[in-house]
């Protein structure tokens, strides 16, 4: 997403200047596990002022930190400051607000310990230790954050979360991710040929692909499912698919995919944490694909308060959830499109980027 960001506003006649740290670059260091370590927990480390000094921008725009830069440099930076919070790190040590199958508030809600007592991070408690010691005066006491002068969530749920953990509601701004120029498929044509529906995505314990695949319908009536994407459960994916209308297909390419979401009923999002900012939301808007989506994930609400699919949850009956999909669906498929250039498309990005800036740099001028 940073880069996509920087080649858009590139594009729209910006002068962009990308500072990144990347672990790749950095993890063959022997003592970068214990460096690494010690930013997190103290927030020292790594500056870019140097860099930015020489730049010399009229606003800073900080994305991910973790763990490779420090944090306290952010007090240092003398133009307008914004922060994008692509998780919930800031409240939790794994990030996800997610632990042992359902989500997880004990950290933001004062038990900070509790990341280190189960070893959110990693599975392991020497991980979880800095994480833990960073996080313990609470988000408004975070060096990047106090110091922002506005913090990017993406999505109403975020901010919610946040404003309860100690950010103030007016310090925040929504700004959802959205799909650059150069990857929107265009509206799949509607069809009375659509045959079923797509899961797209990692198949990780909080994607709740798992449990999906358990729930499906069997049967000569119930409708297919396609699964595309990788990850540690997999092989579970498979095996609870055994025997039903479902199709496993694994890593496939992006046009794949696109054909994929053209030729299906609906996208199903059933992941059991709130999410952030999920691109395939976007993608399946771009391509006027609606989607069905459990509570308790942000898209649930997106879908609901967008008219872009349905909200369901798993008390539902599913085979009658999917019975309504598959009814209402296809007649949403324009709409979808729209909400996807109004709201994700790279041209709405741009515009609330400019808005945005213009506005701190009249603010700190």
């Amino acid at each position: 997403m940073v880069e996509s960001e920087v080649a858009a506003l590139v594009r729209a006649g910006h002068e962009v200047e990308l500072f990144a740290a990347r672990t790749d670059d950095l993890e063959g260091d022997r003592l970068y596990p214990v460096r690494a370590a010690l930013r997190v927990a103290t927030g020292w480390g790594a500056s870019p002022l140097a860099a930015l000094g020489r730049f010399a921008p009229d606003v800073v725009h900080v994305h991910n930190l973790f763990p490779n830069f420090g944090r306290r440099w952010a007090r240092s930076v003398g133009v307008p400051l914004v922060t994008t919070l692509h998780n919930y790190r800031p409240l939790c040590v794994n990030g996800l607000l997610y632990r042992d199958g359902e989500v997880c508030t004990l950290c933001p809600d004062g038990r900070r310990w509790s990341g280190l007592r189960y070893a959110c991070y990693r599975g392991s408690r020497a991980a979880s230790l800095p994480l833990t010691l960073a996080n313990l005066p609470g988000p408004a006491a975070d060096p990047l954050l106090a110091r922002a002068d506005r913090i990017v969530v993406l999505s109403d749920l975020a901010a919610e979360v946040y404003a309860k953990a100690g950010i103030a509601p007016h310090r925040m701004t929504v700004w959802p991710n959205f799909l650059r120029e150069d990857l929107d498929p265009g509206a799949g044509e509607a069809t009375g040929g659509a045959d079923g529906f797509l899961y797209v995505g990692r198949l990780s314990p909080e994607k709740a692909v798992v449990r999906l695949v358990e729930a499906w319908p069997r049967g000569a009536a119930a409708p297919a499912l396609r699964i595309v994407g990788e990850g540690p459960e997999e092989a579970g994916v498979r095996a609870a698919a055994a025997g039903g209308p479902i199709e496993v297909l694994g890593r496939v390419s992006r046009s794949e995919v696109v054909a994929l979401m053209g030729r299906s009923i609906g996208l199903v999002f059933p992941s059991a944490w709130y999410e952030g900012f999920p691109l395939v939301y976007a993608e399946a808007m771009a391509a006027g694909l609606p989607v069905l989506a459990w509570a308790p994930n942000v898209v649930s609400r997106w879908v609901a308060t967008d008219g872009t699919g349905a909200p369901t949850s798993w008390e539902e009956d599913i085979g009658a959830v999917l019975a309504s999909a598959a009814g209402s669906f296809p007649g949403l498929r324009d709409h979808c499109r729209r909400v996807f250039e109004e709201r994700y498309s790279e041209a709405a990005h741009v515009a609330r980027a400019e808005a945005l800036y213009a506005e701190l740099r009249r603010g700190s001028a």
